[in-house]
C-alpha cells in the first residue's frame, strides 16, 4: 500500500476515538514528507533536533512538528523559532531550557511530560514523584513559555497485551492524577501520547489521543 492508503486507513481506524495521528517521519526524506502531507498528515514526529531543522523550511508552514526523541538541552536553540510539542520532557533543566530558548523567540509551545513506564531501563522518562516536583516548584510556576498539554510514554517493545496494556493504563493513570491535581482548570492539558506502528491499536483502546505511527505507514526501514 501507498504511504497515502496507509495513513487513510490508520485515520479511518481512528475515526470516532479520541485518539490523532502523528505520523513519524524520522530518517525519511523530504519527499516521502510530502507524500504523507498531500495525503492530509500535518502533525510530524522527528527524533533528532538536526534532521528536523532541516527538513522544516522545505515543508508547508502548517506543519505541526513534534519532537519525540530525546532532547539534549544544548539542541532546544534549533527547534525554538517553529517547533509546535517537544513530546519528551524528561527533566526540570530541559524544560527550563525550553522556555528561556522559546521566550527569546517571542513564542509559546507545547511540552509533555515523558514518563519512564517500559520494562528496558533504556527507555528514558520521569517518575511520577519526579513529575510532581516539577509541578510543585515555584519555578515552573514562573514559566511564560512552554504550556504542558500532557504526558507521553513509550512502552516495551513486546508482543505481550497483557503488559503492553498494563504499562498503557500506568500512563493514563499518571495522567489522570495529574489532571486532578494540578491541571483541573486547564483544558489545554488533555493528551495521552501512547502506542506506536505495532500497538496503537492497544493505546488507543487504553485512551490514547496520540499516536506515533512510523513505519506503519512508510514501511520498515531498510
Amino acid at each position: 500500500m501507498s504511504i497515502a492508503d496507509n495513513i487513510h486507513r490508520i485515520n479511518a481506524e481512528l475515526a470516532g476515538t479520541a485518539a490523532r495521528l502523528c505520523v513519524v517521519t524520522k530518517t525519511h526524506p523530504v519527499e516521502k514528507l510530502e507524500e504523507a502531507y498531500a495525503a492530509g498528515a500535518r502533525c510530524f514526529g522527528e527524533n533528532r533536533p538536526q534532521e528536523m531543522a532541516a527538513k522544516q523550511p522545505q515543508l508547508p508552514a502548517d506543519v505541526e512538528w513534534h519532537l519525540i526523541g530525546q532532547l539534549q538541552t544544548n539542541k532546544v536553540k534549533l527547534l525554538a523559532p517553529f517547533v509546535h510539542t517537544i513530546q519528551s520532557i524528561d527533566s526540570a533543566k530541559l524544560l527550563r531550557e525550553i522556555n528561556k530558548h522559546v521566550a527569546a523567540n517571542n513564542r509559546i509551545v507545547n511540552g509533555l511530560l515523558q514518563f519512564h513506564i517500559a520494562r528496558e531501563e533504556t527507555k528514558s522518562g520521569l517518575s511520577l514523584a519526579e513529575a510532581e516536583e516539577i509541578l510543585a516548584s515555584e519555578e515552573y510556576g514562573q514559566y511564560q513559555n512552554v504550556r504542558l498539554t500532557g504526558v507521553m510514554g513509550v512502552a516495551t517493545f513486546t508482543h505481550d497485551e497483557a503488559q503492553l496494556r498494563q504499562e498503557f493504563q500506568q500512563l493514563r493513570g499518571y495522567f489522570s492524577h495529574l489532571k486532578t491535581t494540578y491541571f483541573a482548570d486547564d483544558d489545554a492539558f488533555q493528551d495521552i501520547s501512547m502506542g506506536m506502528s505495532g500497538d496503537y491499536p492497544l493505546a488507543v483502546s487504553e485512551g490514547s489521543t496520540l499516536v506515533r505511527v512510523g513505519s506503519a505507514i512508510f514501511g520498515s526501514r531498510g
